[in-house]
């Protein structure tokens, strides 16, 4: 699972269907947007500025190169390809993302494809995401990250046997 920490810029939501734009990186160089469906999601309450991280799986990244002209994907992350790992029937492509430095997110395409488009340790590609296949959810802070794993160590340390 792909995870990018950002700050929510804004959330627009109408009858049950929300779309967030995220500023993604330690400067906010890159936004994605996130489809968020159902009324009572509690993303309709979070405001600007909130943490939060972006969640989207490795299946649902596309790969381009030299894309040109408009296109409905709303997520796009140029990056260079720094790890190729090919299988029979699925090669994974793991990009350092330009415009967040020290960031890499990993795709998972068919090898035909890879092998179809010769990708290249090197390669300069663009990873495309639909907003509705965008996960978005609320970082929690140091404090109460690690009171939670306090808790949850000290809970599972009560259930091992004697």
């Amino acid at each position: 699972m792909n995870q990018l920490s950002g700050r929510l810029l804004a959330i627009d939501t109408h009858g049950s269907v929300s779309i967030a734009d995220v500023a993604v990186g330690e400067h906010g160089t890159l936004t994605l947007t996130a489809m968020v469906l159902g009324a009572a999601h509690p993303a309709t309450t979070w405001c600007a500025g909130q943490p939060v991280t972006m969640l989207f799986k490795e299946s649902e990244v596309a790969l381009a190169r030299q894309l040109s002209g408009q296109i409905s994907l709303r997520n796009r992350m140029p990056g260079q390809v720094v790890a190729l790992e090919q299988g029979r029937l699925l090669t994974r492509v793991r990009l350092a993302l330009q415009d967040v430095p020290d960031t890499c997110i990993e795709s998972l395409i068919t090898t035909r494809s890879a092998t179809s488009m010769q990708l290249v340790i090197g390669d300069q590609l663009e990873a495309l995401v639909k907003s509705n296949e965008m996960s978005m959810v609320p970082q929690v802070d140091s404090q109460i990250q690690s009171q939670i794993q306090s808790q949850i160590q000290h809970g599972a340390a009560a259930q091992e046997p004697a």
